[in-house]
């Protein structure tokens, strides 16, 4: 085994996923990807990810695509695709060529969580995967006059099968083939079949590993994370591309459906599914049922998320020291920004009442989150919860950010400035630079 270069930096970063592991363990995640992935050789990469999930006691399903496999059955045998809106027109012939294309990829699939050499990610592995009928579908139709013929719409996904298999520790492989109870084949897209099964299942997770890039809105910008109901919204503005909007469409229909989160992240990143599960900022694109973001006052439960983020700010001298005890009797003043169960800012407002004033203390921003304006949000609640008490004045005593706060409106003042109660309790050594702003 190679030395460890870092073993400090190790330690941290192994801490720093275990919220992620405690909150993920037990936990459904329905993972689709794209017969493009296949294609591209990522698939005995994948399976390493998933098989470390599955090792993390997170239940997975997986979802496979077919498209490319299945042009290539159809060029084998020199029958030109057809299209219409989008969708392939399933003849009897591009059935047969879905068929062997999912057979294939199923054999491949299962051969890449059979891996167990040692010195790689799946050594000392056991993981077995399990398919099978369990997807029911019916006939898309005709649609503006065009019979799609075996191309089909999912119409149950077996959870009340599936779900005993996943608490028995086995992944579950679905296929994009549907059958009937009259015993008919149908052709599915892949997304389709995940949204379904995400749902049917009560997943806590979609996650589209796709072949696309990072999505971008109409201004150029990245969407890191947005809910469902802003989702539609950019659905509507028609800015994506054809093939981000039909992934990000069925993201956006998976969290309307009851399904927490859905994630669009892209296989040409390394990793792409461990990045996106396990670090704050992820790598992808994130649509929530609901904001994750929230800035509000903080609680008891709070503690030791404030106390996590003060304490480094503590060491270096930044901060005065808190102790947990001073901070729980003091929760009251504090206010946090929390994102998706974890406290990344904070900032507390210590009343002085007889001078109608008031000092914001302890703001805080995690640097992982920091040049995004989180500070400023904190200190604009601080100001509003100061004007809503009654307070005409605002101050804060710093010893290193002094220059942002004089751009924020803030004036230097003199010690004697200060509340009487608060002169008394000037630390001398500090020498705080002491900065005032009318409310």
């Amino acid at each position: 085994m190679p030395a460890m270069e870092n073993p400090t930096q190790f330690v941290e970063w192994l801490r720093s996923v275990a919220p992620y592991i405690h909150a993920f363990r037990g936990k459904t995640f329905v993972v689709a990807f794209p017969g493009e992935l296949v294609m591209a050789g990522a698939l005995p990469v994948l399976a390493h990810d998933l098989s470390l999930l599955h090792a993390l006691g997170i239940k997975v399903v997986i979802v496979h695509g077919s498209r490319p496999q299945v042009e290539e059955q159809l060029a084998l045998r020199r029958v030109e695709t057809r299209f219409h809106n989008g969708l392939r027109i399933t003849d009897a012939i591009a059935l047969e060529c879905a068929k062997e294309a999912a057979g294939e990829l199923r054999l491949d699939i299962e051969a890449a969580f059979s891996q167990g050499l040692p010195n790689t990610p799946m050594a000392n592995s056991a993981i077995r995967v399990i398919s099978g009928n369990f997807v029911l579908a019916r006939p898309m139709g005709i649609i503006e006059g065009v019979d799609l013929e075996h191309t089909g719409v999912t119409r149950k996904v077996a959870h009340e099968t599936i779900n005993p298999i996943l608490d028995a520790g086995a992944l579950v492989l679905l296929s994009p083939l549907g059958f009937s109870p009259t015993g008919e084949v149908f052709n599915l897209a892949m997304e389709d079949v995940a949204l379904a099964a995400s749902t049917a299942l009560r997943a806590d997770k979609l996650i589209f590993i796709t072949e696309t890039p990072m999505m971008t809105d109409a201004g150029g910008a990245e969407i890191h994370e947005v809910s469902a109901h802003l989702a539609q919204a950019i659905l509507a503005s028609g800015c994506l591309r054809a093939d981000m909007a039909f992934y990000f469409e069925h993201a956006t229909k998976a969290c309307l459906g009851g399904v927490p989160r859905a994630h669009i992240v892209p296989f040409s990143t390394d990793g792409s599914v461990l990045l996106e599960t396990f670090t704050h900022d992820g790598v992808g694109t994130m649509v929530s049922a609901e904001n994750l973001e929230s800035l509000r006052e903080a609680t008891i439960e709070d503690v030791g998320g404030i106390l996590q983020l003060i304490e480094p700010l503590e060491a270096d001298g930044t901060l005065v020291k808190r102790g947990r005890e001073l901070i729980e009797r003091e929760i009251s003043y504090f206010s946090v920004i929390e994102h998706d169960g974890v406290i990344f800012g904070c900032a507390a407002l210590y009343p002085f009442p007889a001078e109608k004033t008031a000092e914001m203390a302890c703001l805080t921003v995690s640097p992982d989150s920091q040049a995004q304006g989180d500070g400023e949000r904190l200190l604009k609640h601080i100001e509003n919860r100061a004007r809503s008490a009654g307070f005409k004045k605002l101050f804060v005593l710093t010893t290193r950010t002094a220059h942002w706060f004089l751009k924020r409106g803030f004036v230097s003042a003199s010690v004697d400035t200060l509340p009487k109660d608060r002169q008394n309790m000037y630390n001398w050594q500090r020498k705080s630079l002491v900065l005032i702003k009318n409310l």
